[in-house]
């Protein structure tokens, strides 16, 4: 159309009449009108004023870049701010995750002693990397309504909302909705949401997954006139209050008031490598760390005088202002044991992570896990399972190389009752043991 109008353009020529004459167009859009009955040449007119500024201005409208019909409805509106909230936080996230990677160095995959930190899906059992946990939780939380929508509902307002308190106060709300209805089944007030109300607006609306776990009890939506009003208003109602109706839902409730977010487990990705002389040597990609370059080069340095730190005996008090510093410089740390075999058994732990699960992460890895070991830290410190404290307040971040030993007690014992050494490591962990670079 746009090249239509250039070629209009292109063949208009004005031609200049005679003294005192008007411009006229030889191309007028106007067809030549012929007087019948007459030999006159047909009279010629030029565009009027009016319809001068109405070509112009359809011409200015086929040239200028055509924009996107924006929606005018509420639903629209809110789809649309909805994807434009997305879409930033998404280049949030991304820009976020940009900075803290150019805090560190950034070495070869092929050089790195782990590819990077994975987790587990606890609804699709999947391996995730980092970035792509909390997608792929949402999703798997939206295919459970199809089997339960209370449970997914549930999860949904454990999981999407952030803020622990508004989700309480949702949660206060529509439990207070339920008790209301057990309390007084045949009351029509108590079984009508509006959804127009103020508490409803403020507390509960704003949090997700609340409708839906309202729809999952059985409220149902229907627009009911309103006094004072002239057009209906939405309701939430619920149209069945049998005895059994009501002894579901307060289950439901308790379900409700029960719920805890999914989170995605931190996967160890067991590994088990040949003796090395390379087993203290340690190249971890960024999620490792959470500090500039500088700050770990002097964290390195600082590394001997935190060891002779460690054996001196600190207060409870002391300790735990420790950690707190620790988990502000590391997020996740990277173990190996050597075994008295001298293979390695490698696994990636939370830094906040306490000594029993390191150990619970060892018996589950050997055959004769309940036979009882020890731990050797660099330093020559002996770990004690019982004990609740961090790996980070073990200085066992960001990476750390630690000694197994069998309890020499009870393998005298084994011994002298003609037993043999015990097999180390599961069988499934050896079929995938490799050479450590």
């Amino acid at each position: 159309m746009k090249k239509l109008f250039d070629g209009i353009k292109k063949d208009m020529k004005f031609k200049t009449a005679g003294p005192g004459k008007k411009l006229t167009d030889d191309t007028s859009t106007k067809p030549d009108v012929v007087q019948s009955g007459s030999g006159a040449r047909p009279n010629r007119h030029g565009p009027s004023e009016g319809s001068q500024r109405a070509g112009a201005a359809a011409l200015a409208r086929i040239e200028q870049i055509p924009r996107p019909k924006i929606g005018t409805s509420q639903d629209a509106i809110r789809n649309q701010v909805k994807r434009e909230l997305e879409a930033a936080s998404l280049a949030e996230k991304d820009k976020a995750e940009s900075e803290e990677r150019s805090k560190v160095p950034v070495m070869a995959p092929a050089c790195l002693s782990v590819s990077g930190v994975y987790f587990t899906c606890p609804l699709t059992g999947a391996t995730l990397a980092k970035s792509d946990r909390e997608v792929h939780i949402k999703e798997a939380i939206l295919m459970r309504f199809e089997e339960d929508p209370v449970e997914a509902s549930v999860m949904m307002i454990h999981t999407f909302n952030k803020d622990r308190d508004k989700v309480k106060a949702a949660i206060d709300i529509m439990s207070k909705y339920i008790e209301n209805i057990c309390k007084n089944p045949t009351e029509e007030k108590y079984r009508k949401i509006k959804l127009g109300n103020k508490v409803y607006q403020e507390k509960v609306r704003s949090v997700e997954g609340s409708r839906e776990f309202l729809e999952a009890l059985g409220f149902t939506s229907i627009m009911l006139p309103v006094e004072g009003k002239e057009e209906d208003e939405e309701f939430l109602v619920l149209l069945e209050y049998s005895p059994d109706a009501l002894e579901l839902m307060q289950e439901r409730r308790d379900r409700l008031q029960r719920g805890e977010p999914v989170r995605a487990q931190l996967d160890r990705q067991p590994q088990v490598f040949r003796s090395s002389p390379n087993a203290q040597r340690f190249e971890l990609p960024p999620e490792f760390y959470n500090m500039t370059s500088e700050e770990l080069k002097k964290e390195q340095l600082q590394r001997s005088e935190l060891v002779e730190k460690n054996a001196m005996l600190r207060t409870k008090v002391m300790r735990e202002k420790e950690e707190q510093r620790e988990r502000r410089k590391y997020n996740y740390t990277l173990l190996r044991i050597r075994l008295p075999d001298g293979s390695l058994l490698q696994g990636t732990f939370y830094a906040w992570d306490r000594l029993p699960v390191l150990f619970a992460f060892i018996r589950e890895s050997l055959v004769d896990g309940w036979q009882p070991f020890e731990l050797i830290a660099p330093g020559g410190q002996k770990l004690q399972e019982s004990e609740e404290v961090a790996l980070a307040e073990c200085n066992l971040v960001p990476a750390a190389l630690l000694t197994f030993a069998w309890d020499a007690a009870v393998q005298a014992d084994i011994a002298a009752a003609g037993g043999k050494s015990p097999a180390l490591l599961k069988p499934s962990l050896l079929e995938t043991i490799r050479t450590l670079s």
